[in-house]
């Protein structure tokens, strides 16, 4: 296994390591992305019933993988503190790749519905991913490695819809099996290619007080000088939720589009994404250091969810997409600054708590967004705003922002402390 340089620099082994875990990610959430589209038409042949009754049994769906996402995330991030990184990456590569072919060959709901349990499970590996890369990756590069794995992500879910999407006017079980067969290609190519970035003797015994998500969020709370930066990142990812959660409800009804408008809309704000996470965090940091980025990137994002809101033409909607792009500066900066307030043992608890938080935000959200907008259209509301749901996320950035500004001020304080009970 190759060890990091004296330099702090990734040695060759290890880059080669640190472009499969992006290459990872890229196929992991573009596999997922590729589910998008065909869930909705598995579930209509499977479920029967009505149109209510599949959009329930959607919801179910959902919201279980939120669940699962919830649990399993410190779970992962602990054992990989214990076992190393490259086991529970590996492991997510084939379990994902597995629970495509659970849902290809489904011959029922409930079949399907535990395929969905496995892989919430399977795929709560980003927080070792993140871990992985703080491992093998110097302090000061961090910000610009977590903006092009952001990167990997959004490319990801640019790519997956539409490859689900066109492959499923056919049959919509082809992209599940090519979807299993990319996951596990990539599982396979890590077997050679990923060296183990966490020594043993940076390892830490397995703990459930710190491996479910009250212990993490008490991992977090133990730590006053994390612990507003983590308060800060699940604003931000509740403020995140409502494109997910209500944007197609919210062009569908203002502007009237449809299915191929909205894709792309969504297509153009995640490439715009790509572009500033892959290619400028890394210099943006490097020119302003990563409380600015930080800053700036929450004021940005505020801004880009008000014109969300406000946009009276589907023209400001491109306005929109440039100014919300901005606030891609924000997340790497964040992670990047998190990753130097714990040690080097902590990294996986760390990224787990995290994840776990992100999880909390996706089953909040959809649940928020999704009744403010209903409420701002329907005839009880005092006045029509279907952007509503966009103000209050401007809203929860702000505090998040404000959180940031508090949070920042000291200098950070580098603990490897136990978990206080």
């Amino acid at each position: 296994m190759s060890e990091p340089s004296q330099s702090g620099a990734p040695t060759p082994g290890r880059r080669a390591g640190v472009r499969f875990i992006f290459v990872t990610v890229f196929l992991d959430t573009m596999s997922f992305g590729v589910l998008i589209p065909v869930l909705p038409l598995l579930i209509s042949k499977l479920a029967g019933g009505d149109a209510s009754h599949q959009a329930f049994t959607y919801g179910a769906f959902t919201f279980v993988w939120a669940l699962m996402q919830f649990f399993a995330s410190p779970v992962l991030g602990a054992l990989s503190d214990r076992f190393g990184r490259r086991p529970i990456i590996l492991f997510s590569n084939f379990g994902v790749g597995l629970q495509y072919v659970m849902f290809a060959l489904a011959p029922n709901l409930a079949v399907m519905f535990a395929a969905r349990i496995f892989s919430g499970v399977a795929s709560a590996s980003a927080a070792t991913a993140s871990a992985y890369i703080a491992d093998v990756t110097a302090p000061e590069k961090r910000a610009a490695a977590f903006g092009v794995m952001g990167a990997a992500f959004g490319g990801g879910f640019i790519l997956g819809p539409a490859f689900g999407g066109w492959l499923s006017t056919h049959d919509p079980h082809l992209p599940l099996w090519i979807a299993a067969g990319m996951c596990t290609l990539s599982g396979l190519y890590g077997l050679f290619v990923l060296p183990e970035s966490l020594p043993p003797e940076r390892r830490r015994a397995f703990d459930w007080k710190r491996a479910n998500p009250l212990g993490s969020f008490r991992f977090l709370q133990a730590r006053p000088d994390l612990f507003g930066l983590a308060t800060m990142k699940f604003l931000a990812d509740l403020a995140h939720m409502v494109f997910p959660s209500v944007f197609v409800l919210y062009a569908a009804n203002r502007f009237g589009w449809g299915p191929p408008a909205i894709g792309s809309m969504m297509a153009a704000s995640g490439a715009v994404g790509v572009l500033v996470q892959a290619g400028l965090v890394g210099r943006v940091v490097r020119a302003v250091g990563e409380r600015r980025a930080l800053l700036g990137g929450l004021s940005f994002g505020v801004l880009g969810l008000t014109v969300y809101g406000a946009a009276w033409a589907p023209q400001i909607l491109f306005v929109a997409i440039g100014v919300f792009a901005l606030w891609g500066f924000a997340t790497p900066a964040a992670q990047s600054l998190m990753t130097r307030r714990v040690a080097p043992t902590e990294q996986g608890a760390l990224q787990g708590a995290i994840a776990g938080l992100a999880s909390l935000a996706g089953m909040i959200g959809p649940v928020v967004y999704t009744g403010v907008f209903g409420y701002f259209i329907s005839a009880a509301a005092p006045v029509q705003a279907p952007g509503a749901p966009f103000f209050l996320a401007a809203s929860f950035l702000a505090v998040a922002l404000v959180v940031a500004v508090l949070a920042t001020g000291a200098t950070p304080r580098v603990t490897s402390r136990a978990l206080v009970d």
